[in-house]
């Protein structure tokens, strides 16, 4: 029997935790996220959040494209739609496509979100101060509040941005707001 993406996560972040000789509780602290809560991701037997993958991959200074890429199968040149790596967020029901994982070669990757209508993610740091994302809204209507601003996108709006600190994402609306974000890495 195969891991589930689950399981394979919970492993990673572990070997994170591990490689720095930090136990569950500095990891807590350094977080945000509960001793238990910790415990049980590692273990695989729950799922993490967006926002919980957000504070652990601020604590150890990983966007989350690299972790999800050290959990996903490597993609070769060409990224069929049935092998982008898609995962959904228990918590909001946030989808997370990556269209094109991000490989130890290339600086830029390309995620599509889909977030249900009143959804909201909010995010209090960045995984990795600076990196550049160019945001492209498919269909639906986000709020997305960055660097203390709040910018309000319609189908066909793009927003560039630096990520330098807290983001929210609301979706607005009675249908899901889907978009594209091209991360360049510094």
């Amino acid at each position: 029997m195969s891991e589930t993406l689950d399981e394979r996560l919970g492993e990673r972040l572990a070997d994170l935790r591990i490689a720095r000789g930090w136990s569950l509780d500095e990891l807590a602290e350094r977080s945000g996220v509960s001793r238990a809560t910790l415990s049980r991701v590692e273990r695989g037997e729950t799922s993490a959040t967006a926002v919980m993958l957000g504070k652990l991959c601020a604590a150890f200074g990983w966007t989350l494209s690299r972790l999800m890429m050290a959990v996903e199968p490597q993609s070769p040149a060409l990224v069929a739609k049935s092998e982008q790596p898609v995962w959904t967020d228990p918590a909001t029901g946030f989808v997370r496509r990556a269209i094109s994982p991000p490989t130890p070669e290339l600086r830029g990757e390309m995620i599509m979100g889909t977030l249900p209508p009143g959804a909201v993610i909010a995010y209090d740091r960045p995984p990795s101060i600076g990196l550049e994302h160019h945001l492209y809204l498919l269909e639906g209507m986000l709020d997305l509040a960055v660097g203390g601003v709040e910018y309000r996108l319609s189908p066909g709006d793009c927003l560039r941005y630096r990520l330098t600190g807290p983001s929210r994402f609301v979706a607005l609306g009675d249908v899901p707001a889907r978009y594209v974000i091209a991360i360049i890495a510094g």
